[in-house]
């Protein structure tokens, strides 16, 4: 029965009462969701601006003027 009542009270008072029991986890959890949110934004302006330029590779690669991946090449 105490489970119904705390389940009807919603989201918030379970947050409320997790932060009252255990702070580290709610705190700890929130920084991760924050990290996982600002990972999410970095991953998605690397590649949609195409910064997967790196100055040197491991293998050798050969590309024609026509390619399109050519005219992104960085000569620094």
């Amino acid at each position: 029965m105490a489970a119904s009542a705390q389940a009807s009270r919603g989201l918030t008072a379970l947050f409320k009462r997790g932060w009252n029991e255990i702070p580290e986890v709610i705190g700890s959890s929130v920084v991760a969701l924050v990290g996982i949110g600002l990972t999410f934004v970095g991953l998605s302006n690397y590649y949609r601006k195409d910064c997967d330029n790196r100055r040197y590779k491991m293998d050798y690669v050969v590309m024609r003027p026509e390619d399109p991946r050519a005219a992104s090449i960085r000569k620094d």
